[in-house]
């Protein structure tokens, strides 16, 4: 999906990005269906690209794309489907309506969008309804959405700043949870990487969390936000891994839990499982930057730097801003021994880097080199530096003097405060040096103490070939499908849906989903072109019918498109159809 475009005023454009960000948390609840995740969509905003460059990008084969326009109280939504193979349009709606019934209306899109991917490429389970409203104030989620656009810039002055708006959401609806998640998520992700008192910042965070799980406790995002406040506020990796797989289980689709949970396996030390995840999450959002530092970070710690600094390429050609990326540059760099590059990328990248020449001193350090003479007054000017750097480079610097015993008090501080510089400690290659002393392995068993470590069992996923037909319920519904298509002939009406062939034949359109897609081997949308095909040459061969178009026959025939009908033809018959024609009159 690409964001929708704001055809209103500037004011709007929150609208519009929230718009198109809740339906695809609405189609990532379904699953089997792939749905690519916001940031990658979101990389393509304001970009003019044909649908199969975007669909070759992204590995789909649809895209939805559309405009969001708010005049008064009123929002008129258009939607399209476009296939990215040959870039045709399989859907397009207008949607008018009160800005009150906005939750009403992208439930009614998603299902609408979800029932035509599933008739033209295969089948899914589809609920009910995929966007179940948590507010009924439309100015509070009006609020909520002004935050959440200021908290995915992902930067700390901006989180900072998203937390007004869940505040007056709050105000307006105090039954909201979706706005205590988000302030929740704000206020403990801040607190844990130092941009607030930790021990405040935590109780905070718990407290708006806990009081959103009390008014939804099946929210992906509560659960979620509580899972990931439990790691990097507390590495508790037992309750961690609790509300992460609980959020799972409720959005299967949804690469930050994925991602959330690469963190969570890295942390425990079982990488190559960390590694899973994230290519769970890459593929569902190719261009994050953020899962490819989270991968380069990965192989980075199985010692594959050459790999690793691929990978941060990958990162920093989608985001050249992103600070995490570039210093993890730096240290992919120095263990790779590339003093050249790694002085370039210092000197190219120095304002997104919070200790350059701590880093250049660390290289001379550890290869027992003068490559970089950095004085120790430089060191000291930058250490005074007020800004909070993300990686730990005044410690690894004192293992590199061989300071073992002030490395070993800096590290046990930190790990005590859980400092989310460390979460990954046991991997940190710069720490190596001090795996033997017997502190270090103390901090280790306090760290990962059985309290806070889950046992981990491997779960049996179900196949979408289970059955939902007994032997009996099986044979009626083929009888009756049989007899919808070959003696009422629903086929030749031209806007038949799935739904609609389920309604006729009294069945649930899920199972005649699994019917036509496990027992016809066919998707919806080629088993009714099927017939319709057989229908088309019966009516071409006839003597009386010389005089209609082949198109007019189609068109009777119950096909709607010119494009679908010759295309379709081609592929079940191998020739156009007045080739066809030609061969069988």
């Amino acid at each position: 999906m690409l964001p929708f475009i704001n055809i209103g005023s500037d004011e709007n454009e929150y609208f519009s990005d929230g718009i198109s960000e809740e339906i695809i948390n609405a189609l990532t609840k379904i699953k089997g269906l792939k749905v690519t995740a916001r940031t990658s969509s979101f990389f393509y905003k304001n970009k003019s690209l044909d649908a199969r460059h975007i669909g070759n990008e992204l590995g789909v084969e649809t895209l939805l794309e559309g405009s969001v326009r708010i005049i008064n109280e009123r929002v008129r939504i258009t939607a399209q489907l476009i296939r990215t193979d040959n870039g045709f349009h399989m859907w397009s709606e207008n949607f008018d309506r009160k800005l009150s019934d906005i939750f009403e209306l992208q439930d009614e899109i998603s299902l609408l969008i979800a029932d035509k991917i599933r008739e033209n490429f295969g089948h899914f389970e589809l609920q009910e309804h995929l966007v179940i409203p948590t507010t009924k104030n439309i100015e509070a989620y009006q609020k909520l959405l002004k935050g959440r656009e200021l908290r995915m810039r992902w930067n700390g002055a901006d989180v900072a700043s998203a937390i007004a708006f869940f505040d007056e959401s709050i105000e307006l609806d105090p039954q909201y949870p979706d706005a205590y998640f988000e302030k929740g998520w704000c206020i403990g992700m801040l607190a844990s990487w130092g941009y607030m008192d930790k021990t405040e910042g935590l109780v905070q965070a718990d407290r708006n969390i806990d009081i959103g799980l009390q008014l939804n406790p099946d929210s992906s995002i509560g659960h979620y936000a509580k899972g990931t406040i439990s790691f990097w506020g507390y590495w508790n990796y037992k309750d961690a891994f609790k509300h992460l797989e609980r959020s799972l289980e409720i959005n299967p689709n949804a690469a930050e839990i994925r991602d959330a949970l690469a963190d969570c396996y890295a942390g425990l030390g079982n990488i190559d499982k960390a590694l899973e995840n994230n290519a769970i999450a890459l593929r569902i959002n190719p261009l994050s930057a953020n899962l490819h530092f989270t991968h380069a970070n990965l192989i980075y710690f199985k010692k594959q730097f050459k790999d690793a600094i691929i990978h941060l390429n990958k990162a920093l050609n989608i985001d050249p801003t992103f600070p995490l990326a570039h210093e993890m540059m730096v240290a992919a760099l120095i263990f790779d021994n590339q003093p050249e590059a790694l002085k370039n990328h210092i000197e190219k990248n120095s304002e997104w880097l919070s200790r350059p020449k701590c880093c250049m001193a660390i290289y001379d350090l550890m290869y027992k080199v003068s490559r970089f003479r950095i004085s120790d007054i430089e060191l000291s000017h930058e250490q005074n530096k007020k800004s909070l750097p993300l990686r730990a480079w005044d410690l690894y610097l004192e293992v590199y003097r061989n300071n073992h015993s002030k490395a070993l008090n800096i590290l046990t501080e930190r790990i005590n405060a859980r400092s989310g510089q460390l979460f990954s400690f046991q991997n940190d290659l710069f720490l190596q040096p001090l795996h033997n002393y017997g502190d270090y392995q103390s901090l280790v068993a306090i760290v990962f103490q059985s309290s806070v470590i889950p046992k981990l069992k491997q779960k049996t996923i179900s196949t979408d070939k289970e059955t939902p037909f007994t032997e009996d319920e099986l044979s009626k519904a083929i009888t009756s499908l049989e007899k919808a298509m070959i003696l009422g002939k629903e086929y030749c009406k031209p806007e038949l849906s799935l739904k609609q062939l389920a309604f006729k034949i009294n069945i649930h359109p899920n199972k005649l989903s699994w019917l036509l897609n496990n027992h016809f081997g066919k998707n919806f949308n080629d088993f009714i072109n099927q017939y319709r095909i057989k229908e088309f040459q019966q009516l071409a061969i006839l003597p009386e019918n010389k005089h209609i178009t082949l198109l007019g026959l189609a068109y009777d025939s119950g096909f709607n498109s010119k494009t679908v009908f010759n295309t379709f033809f081609k592929k079940e018959t191998g020739k156009t159809p007045k080739q066809w024609v030609k061969a069988n009159s």
